[in-house]
């Protein structure tokens, strides 16, 4: 991995302080095919750093991903050499000189992100294409799955604008990789390249960075053919039983074992072990 690539969003930080269906407007694009929605942080040349018209419009992606029946698996990346260096500091600036509440964007906009992705009852796989700093990396945390090119680095980079950490970081990230290695990245404000985050369990595989897109989609599309219910169900069980007791986790299984036994998709995935055929599912 060259050093320009994993430092590239430390780079930003430090200069700034001296469709198969359709695109969205405001730096997202978001494309529809095969069932799977591929939203797209879409300003390259700010290394996708993050506006307020660009938070509107990826919440409202979200959102839609999550009501279209037809989506089964959902995408998040970033367009040309960077995922996402978080907040434009530029518009955050310019908030801070006007007397504006500025960073009352993150209970306005980015909470409501985070809450989303990890809500969405259909798997969402982050495929980090370059940095994701800041914000940008708290919204690979929030996501299911997380593939990264060889080329791609994180860098928690709170600290070196004076804050600490939001979107769901302190949460997310030490869930990921421990609370140390959490605390660590934090203070540090250091990028950790790929094959470390991969060390680190931070990502589930990291891959060549021209074959990124190929493996994300092959990816995707397994997941969009697989049981939706059942996901759901995964995602949801998994989210409760961080902040509730084995008791009570233990009742959730139960509940959400019932609703899945009831899908049209349980019943064919027997028959066909029964018969020694693979299941085929619809996603009900």
């Amino acid at each position: 991995m060259r050093n320009d690539e994993c430092t590239s969003g430390a780079q930003y930080f430090d200069d700034q302080l001296s469709q198969t269906e359709d695109t969205m407007t405001d730096g997202i694009s978001y494309v529809v095919a095969d069932e799977v929605a591929t939203i797209t942080l879409d300003r390259p040349d700010s290394l996708n750093s993050l506006t307020v018209a660009m938070k509107v419009e990826l919440l409202a992606a979200l959102q839609r991903a999550r009501e279209d029946a037809q989506v089964r698996s959902v995408v998040l990346t970033g367009a040309g050499r960077a995922f996402c260096v978080g907040q434009d500091l530029g518009e955050h600036k310019a908030a801070l000189d006007s007397g504006d509440t500025a960073l009352s964007t993150v209970p306005d906009h980015y909470n409501p992100i985070v809450e989303a992705l990890t809500a969405l009852p259909k798997p969402v796989i982050a495929a980090v294409n370059g940095v994701a700093a800041g914000a940008g990396a708290s919204l690979t945390f929030a996501c299911d799955i997380r593939i990264a090119a060889d080329t791609s680095s994180f860098l928690m980079a709170f600290a070196r604008v004076g804050l600490g950490p939001d979107s769901g970081s302190s949460w997310t990230l030490q869930r990921l990789v421990g609370a140390g290695r959490a605390t660590a990245m934090m203070l540090l404000a250091e990028p950790v390249a790929a094959p470390q985050a991969l060390e680190m369990g931070l990502v589930s595989a990291v891959v060549p960075a021209e074959d990124l897109t190929s493996v994300v989609d092959a990816l995707a599309t397994k997941l969009a053919g697989g049981p939706t219910a059942a996901y759901a169900a995964i995602k949801d069980t998994v989210a409760y039983a961080a902040s509730h007791t084995l008791s009570e986790s233990l009742a959730n299984e139960a509940a959400a074992q019932a609703r899945c036994g009831a899908t049209a998709d349980h019943a064919h995935a027997v028959e066909a072990f029964l018969t020694k055929q693979p299941a085929s599912f619809t996603g009900h």
